[in-house]
């Protein structure tokens, strides 16, 4: 599955409760290291989630403070690394939707 077939629901979920797509990447950005012109580039390539995480300039150090449950699993618990990865974006995405402030979300307090 391509980040580009999954990026504009990120945006779609975001958007629907009042956030925005510049908040979508900001998230994307503190979890991969991606910047904006990284970003573009992986979705104008149709680049798959393996690849995305695989090639990504930094995974964020603080990755393992994202815990709690998404899609019926604690992210903490999975064991697929490329799994666990997406599901840590889905559920950055999702606290993003439920109006958890940035700073909370990027975990910088």
């Amino acid at each position: 599955m391509s980040v580009a077939s999954v990026y504009p629901l990120y945006i779609q979920k975001a958007e629907k409760k009042g956030r925005t797509k510049a908040e979508v990447d900001a998230i994307i950005f503190w979890l991969t290291g991606y910047d904006e012109a990284g970003l573009q580039q992986v979705l104008d390539q149709k680049v798959d989630f393996e690849t995305f995480f695989k090639e990504a300039p930094a995974m964020n150090p603080n990755v393992s403070l994202i815990k709690g449950v998404i899609c019926g699993y604690r992210v903490e618990e999975i064991e697929d690394p490329l799994m666990q990865q997406i599901r840590y974006l889905d559920k950055l995405i999702d606290e993003l939707a439920k109006g958890k402030a940035m700073e909370k979300i990027l975990r910088q307090n």
